[in-house]
């Protein structure tokens, strides 16, 4: 069996730091076809993007895609609103957990698998100040042993 290819095109680093991922799920885009060209250049931003659900469909909001170059007037808006390609009983599970206070949808990555682009959405719940000061120390004090453990290995 071959093993799938995934070509990373975007990651949002700070939704880790922001919020506590407690599920992932894995999505399809609907995307015109100079987005999709865009999307191989790599240009693709999901830094301000958001998950939302809307009479049982799920949209991503905020994703930026540049226009393509050659593009001319097949290019769309950059930051339209795109449907999202799940299953309807994945949709109504998460938007039964986004009405509990406290969780949202946030894109956690834009890659393309087997030909086709994918986006990794995770079910998330905000951290608050403390969290991040206790994450941030222990990053920290990983940090400080793996210096010391390489030093001692010298």
């Amino acid at each position: 069996m071959a093993k799938e290819a995934q070509k990373l095109v975007a990651n949002n680093k700070k939704v880790f730091h922001d919020y506590f991922v407690e599920e992932k799920y894995e999505t399809g885009l609907v995307l015109h076809g100079t987005e999709v060209k865009s999307l191989r250049m790599g240009k693709c931003s999901i830094k301000e993007a958001f998950v939302s659900i809307d009479k049982g469909e799920a949209y991503v909001n905020g994703m930026h895609i540049s226009p393509y170059e050659k593009g001319n007037i097949f290019n769309k808006d950059p930051l339209r609103t795109r449907k999202l390609l799940m299953h309807k009983a994945e949709i109504t599970k998460l938007a039964g957990k986004v009405a509990e206070r406290g969780y949202t949808l946030m894109p956690l990555q834009v890659y393309f698998k087997n030909g086709r682009a994918k986006m990794e959405i995770g079910l998330c719940r905000g951290k608050k100040l403390y969290d991040k000061r206790q994450d941030i120390a222990k990053k920290d004090m990983r940090r400080e042993v793996e210096r010391d453990f390489k030093v001692k290995n010298l």
